[in-house]
């Protein structure tokens, strides 16, 4: 049996769970931590109809990553490409890849000097990723763009929990489960520059019996969020307006529904601030027709780069002070508390004894704190507080 990463213990990772299940239509786990209902570290599911919830304290099993000289051709597990729905992991990792190529070049060529770091992992039964880092560059002062194929396995119970009772499908031992994202963390050295986030991500779990290759729950979530130090408010509303034109092509409630979930998503509870000025976030969708949220995901993983590189063309050469740029160093600490506080990718890796490069990767190389430090009413600094404090409409 393959050796498996481990919170308490050398096998598995023990980490309490809350499934919400709905009539209409089943949901499955997300890495949801610390919510307003209880502050205790839990993973759920959000939904809009109405569900019930059910506590199910239980354990995932996740083998441990082997480094590789070379990347393989993919990530997935022999069969996975037969036919069926289950194709859509071949087409979703395939994205992600190629997301990860088209931005690693963007980045190195609006840098001019620096290269991204390239690390290969696999594990023994299947899955792995590319983690790609470019530290202390002439434009960025660290970018991190991930990939990751993930098989694990979730206990009975959780899986009953996520499905709403037991069925006559029912595997009597613990649930297999796929897991793909690319996640990216781009922190320039300019203050004028913003930080970019973006991650896109699809899970699954396995076939039931009388139903080979057709999979039993599924749902994509991601996002694309912009953080900068100072507001130039040209630059936000052309990021939120691709983020717009992103998300109408598909549906026009989706744009006014993610945005406010990505400022109530990255809300900083112990500051009453958010992280950034938002941009998109969604979680949890099955309740759409799944060719239809493939090709949403790709479209905004696409947008990644219009969105982003004409801002840091125009701001990346600016001049700046020795004042501002502490400035962004705080605001930089703002972005620290938040990924080790509450965000569900980080702290469930954490937890989980994921591979610790990776998941750490989205941290600045440099940030700062001041005691109760104050920007003035008024100043440049203060208006950037002021729209983190109260979220506005950009467009």
């Amino acid at each position: 049996m393959p050796s498996t990463s481990s919170v308490t213990a050398p096998s598995y990772a023990v980490i309490p769970f809350t499934f919400t299940s709905s009539k209409s239509s089943p949901n499955f786990p997300t890495t949801k931590l610390f919510t307003k209902q209880n502050p205790n570290p839990l993973l759920q599911t959000k939904s809009t109809r109405s569900h019930r919830r059910v506590l199910v304290k239980a354990t995932v099993s996740i083998e441990k990553e082997t480094p590789e000289a070379e990347r393989p051709e993919t990530f997935l597990r022999g069969g996975d490409g037969d036919g069926g729905v289950s194709s859509v992991r071949v087409r979703f990792e395939k994205m992600i890849r190629e997301a990860q190529d088209s931005v690693c070049n963007a980045i190195e060529a609006a840098d001019g000097g620096g290269k991204f770091r390239e690390d290969v992992w696999s594990r023994p039964g299947g899955g792995g990723g590319i983690s790609r880092v470019l530290q202390d560059g002439d434009v960025w002062e660290k970018a991190g763009v991930n990939v990751s194929v993930v098989y694990g396995q979730m206990p009975p119970d959780a899986y009953r929990a996520a499905k709403g009772g037991a069925s006559a499908d029912q595997k009597p031992g613990p649930i297999p489960f796929f897991a793909a994202g690319i996640s990216s963390v781009l922190h320039p050295k300019n203050p004028f520059a913003p930080t970019l986030h973006f991650n896109y991500r699809y899970f699954e779990t396995d076939a039931p019996k009388d139903a080979p290759g057709a999979p039993r729950q599924w749902w994509f979530g991601g996002g694309t969020d912009l953080t900068p130090a100072y507001i130039f408010e040209e630059d936000v509303k052309h990021f939120h307006s691709i983020q717009k034109q992103t998300c109408d092509k598909f549906d026009p409630t989706f744009y006014p529904r993610f945005k406010k979930w990505c400022d109530d998503y990255f809300y900083i509870k112990h500051r009453d601030e958010r992280r950034g000025l938002g941009g998109i976030f969604f979680d949890d969708l099955n309740d759409y027709d799944q060719e239809m949220l493939l090709s949403f995901a790709t479209e905004c993983a696409n947008s990644v780069i219009p969105a982003y590189i004409p801002i840091i063309e125009k701001r990346k050469d600016l001049p700046f002070t020795e004042r501002q740029k502490a400035w962004q160093q705080l605001r930089r600490g703002r972005y620290v508390e938040f990924n080790l506080v509450y965000d569900r990718g980080t702290t469930f890796g954490l937890k989980t004894g994921g591979r610790i490069e990776s998941i750490l990767v989205s941290l600045p190389l440099t940030s700062r704190w001041e005691y109760d430090h104050k920007p003035e009413v008024g100043s440049e600094e203060w208006k950037l507080l002021d729209a983190c404090i109260n979220p506005k409409e950009w467009i």
